[in-house]
């Protein structure tokens, strides 16, 4: 398995990895340690690239398949030999927006658990911009600018951000770790990736985030919208 260096360190741009396998099918290589998120939760994958004697290859895409993270190549691009020692770049311009966005999402999700008591129903995001829908039986234009400045305010409060990994019976007992309405975590994961916005937010999550609120940068929610009965989209971009 590839050991998943942004888990522990979201700030790494540059690393070393080993090719331990290639995924012929999908033009693809299979590292021993990497550095970039494969996509998930509503985050994009990591974009970046790899450095070889030939020269620099971009990867535009990276994806979990059959339980392997994947390193997409081009179909132009030679596959280098198994057990070949590699550097990689990510592209981290793009990154660094995709965590200031991730973590405003965060924000936007523990103020309103914690203002209004509703569950996460679903959410998307790109660089600078998102959307999470929420259990709301209404939305209107003035609450979604209390909402707005409720967001803003945690992030001048400057919260310090963590995250860490604990066994998953140990991780269910923490009460409403799970914010989303349906428990989307597979049964065979052992241990429970949790990040905590401290004293307000405390989510289970595979994402990558900034280690303070004040990194985010102002919050716009710039539209919303009903997608159900009991269903509000919330649009938010980060200035």
């Amino acid at each position: 398995m590839t050991l998943k260096l942004y888990h522990d360190d979201s700030y790494l741009q540059n690393f070393s990895a080993r090719v331990s396998k290639l995924d012929l099918e999908n033009h693809g290589l299979i590292l021993d340690r990497s550095a970039f998120y494969p996509g998930g939760g509503g985050q994009p994958n990591d974009r970046g690239s790899v450095n070889t004697p030939s020269g620099s290859i971009p990867i535009h895409k990276v994806k979990i398949v059959n339980g392997q993270i994947v390193h997409f190549l081009p179909p132009e691009a030679s596959l280098p030999d198994i057990g070949s020692s590699l550097d990689f770049d990510l592209d981290w311009d793009y990154r660094y927006q995709l965590m200031r966005t991730h973590t405003a999402m965060h924000i936007l999700c523990g103020t309103i658990f914690r203002d209004y008591g509703s569950s996460v129903t679903g959410g998307n995001m790109t660089p600078l911009q998102g959307r999470m829908d929420f259990e709301f039986a209404s939305l209107r234009k003035d609450l979604v600018k209390v909402i707005e400045n409720a967001v803003n305010i945690e992030i001048d409060n400057a919260l310090p951000i963590s995250w860490r990994s604990i066994p998953r019976a140990e991780a269910f007992q923490i009460p409403d770790l799970i914010r989303t309405k349906i428990n989307l975590l597979p049964e065979n994961i052992a241990e429970i990736r949790i990040v905590e916005i401290e004293g307000l937010d405390l989510q289970a999550d595979g994402g990558t985030h900034v280690k303070n609120t004040a990194e985010v940068g102002r919050v716009r929610i710039n539209d919303y919208k009903s997608k159900g009965r009991e269903n509000k989209r919330i649009y938010l971009e980060i200035l």
